[in-house]
């Protein structure tokens, strides 16, 4: 008799081919048998009707530190995913010495958006090194699996000190100390390395984060740590215009080391056709079987506007700036009374820095937001267009959508990869054997941006709901976030429902899955805030062959463990 019986479902493999319907049966945390009529099981579910898919592996997060307090890995796990890679962008919370701890604790808000105050009092500290950070969460209870990265940021500011780590070049010698920090963490079970190069990573001082500018013997001399164990990612955040001439070095790298390097892939305003340069200098690497690949986002990378979040079109007033800080129940009192407005209204915004300005000021990217179908919209649905229609001020629609829901009305706006106003570059990336799905950022970006419901999107958008242009068959966007990108990490044993892998899967209400409105909640430590987005449709996620969520609420059951190193396919 199996553990586990999942009978009559939608099978979609994991592997690209056809879905067909069929059981899965599970023994001993791992699928046993797939096919028809299979004997019974201790435990059975009838999955007639629904899809029967691999647990989601997500290449890229930010759980670096709330790892350590929130076994669920939250939302990640309530979106289907049963293995996360975090330790991405080059940001993380190892090696670091104790008095240390707050140095990293303000690249990580800075960088990620997560609130300071819920890190120094969520972390649970008790590792120096590197390898005794993941004997660390080795000891702790999670409901899904995780792997981690060794971060530029942190082992420069355990080599060179926190100021010089920030503003001065690497000595050889503090080079290869670095490498060989990065050669340990491999050879504890790390799957990768990851460093940013953009100027969007800036910590809370706003200070770029340390390793933005290394020069390239300093990446090199790290990236020896790859190619000496034969393990690992190089991922790399890079500024995005500045990626043509950055490829040149990194398809280098990767023909030397030969090991993966991968960076984020999108389409900027700024450029809006260097994606289309960039897909062809993949073609070339891959013509001459050099391992370069982009990373790209499924969907937008969009802000969320809100009150109770980190940007909105009313950011730079004098008047908000005076009431920011207060507690959301004062603020909205305020918001609530016509004088405010009006006084508000009289005034000119101030100026920020020039990032800042595009965002608050677009009017023409700011579209409503009230349900998980918003996020490829049409030009004419802009708060822009409808002023025009209208002959209204903007500034009324756009106060007008965050005052709805009782102040907790929300605003979309597509920052990357929305250039031509629909989600088609997207469609192309997607499509290229070169790309990988990541970008979803799950546990980061808590007060604008809320990507962790992608791998739920992936599905209902791409393959079922979109009207604004041609879908993907529903096998290959399984594919594309299962086997395609386990095995991109080298965790071969999971993301396949055959004989041999991991148990882990979703059964999922197919036709009924959708993704719940975006919203505000403070349930972090210290009461910290975070955009969170929930998902319908999932009945039951397993992990290793045991139900941790069951239409979407968390069983009790934590199976999930820490990834050490590269795991192979079974035979």
């Amino acid at each position: 008799m199996y553990d586990l019986v999942i009978r009559n479902g939608k099978i979609v493999d994991g592997t690209g081919k056809e879905a067909f319907e069929g059981d899965v049966a599970v023994e001993g945390g791992k699928i046993v048998a797939v096919g028809s009529n299979l004997g019974p099981g201790k435990e059975e579910i009838d999955a007639k009707g629904k899809l029967v898919t691999p647990g989601w592996v997500d290449m890229h997060t930010h759980f670096d530190g709330q790892v350590t307090w929130d076994p669920y890995l939250t939302p990640s796990s309530w979106h289907g995913v049963t293995t996360a890679v975090m330790g991405n962008c080059g940001v993380g919370f190892a090696p670091c010495r104790k008095e240390d701890r707050d140095w990293l604790i303000d690249v990580m808000e800075g960088v990620e958006d997560i609130p300071g105050s819920a890190l120094s009092e969520g972390i649970q500290w008790d590792w120096e090194t590197f390898p005794e950070y993941m004997d660390a969460l080795d000891r702790r209870e999670h409901a899904i699996d995780f792997a981690v990265q060794v971060p530029h940021s942190a082992i420069r500011g355990w080599v060179m000190g926190l100021d010089r780590s920030e503003q001065e070049d690497a000595t050889p010698e503090e080079i290869e100390e670095m490498r060989k920090l990065v050669e340990e963490g491999l050879e504890a079970g790390a799957l990768g390395f990851s460093t940013s190069r953009t100027s969007l990573h800036q910590t809370s001082r706003g200070v770029l984060v340390a390793g933005t500018h290394a020069k390239k013997d300093e990446l090199f001399g790290i990236a020896k740590a790859l190619k000496n164990t034969g393990k690992g990612v190089f991922e790399c955040a890079s500024e995005h215009l500045e990626v043509p001439e950055e490829f040149l070095w990194m398809r280098d790298m990767a023909e030397d080391i030969q090991r993966p390097v991968v960076f984020n892939l999108s389409q900027i305003d700024q450029s809006p056709n260097l994606w289309r340069q960039l897909l062809e200098l993949l073609d070339d690497a891959a013509n001459k079987d050099i391992p370069v690949y982009g990373q790209c986002a499924g969907r937008a990378i969009g802000i969320v506007m809100t009150w109770q979040g980190t940007a909105h079109p009313f950011a730079s007033y004098s008047s908000w700036l005076e009431i920011m800080h207060e507690p959301w129940e004062e603020r909205k009192k305020i918001l609530m009374d016509p004088a405010f407005k009006e006084k508000l209204f009289a005034e000119e915004p101030l100026e920020l820095w020039e990032f800042a300005n595009f965002v608050t000021r677009s009017f023409h990217k700011m579209f409503p937001m009230r349900d998980g179908r918003s996020y490829e919209p049409d030009t004419t649905e802009s708060i822009a267009a409808m002023a025009e229609r209208t002959g209204e001020d903007p500034r009324e629609i756009a106060w007008n959508m965050l005052m709805e829901n009782d102040g907790n009305g929300t605003i979309y706006f597509p920052l990357f990869n929305y250039s031509d106003n629909s989600l088609e570059p997207l469609f192309t990336m997607h499509g290229h054997h070169r790309t990988r799905m990541g970008l979803s950022d799950g546990g980061a970006h808590c007060g604008a941006i809320c990507d962790a419901g992608m791998p739920t999107f992936m599905l209902t958008h791409w393959t079922r709901d979109r009207v604004r242009g041609e879908k993907f068959p529903l096998e290959y966007i399984i594919h594309r976030q299962t086997q395609q990108t386990a095995e991109f990490y080298g965790i071969r044993d999971r993301g396949v429902l055959a004989p041999g892998y991991l148990a882990d899967i979703n059964v999922i209400d197919y036709d009924n899955l959708a993704l719940g409105n975006v919203k505000i909640v403070y349930d972090l430590p210290a009461g910290g805030r975070r955009l969170l987005q929930r998902a319908t449709g999932y009945e039951y996620t397993i992990k290793s062959g045991k139900v941790i969520l069951k239409d979407g609420e968390p069983t009790g059951t934590l199976p999930g463990k820490l990834i050490r190193g590269e795991q192979d396919a079974p035979q």
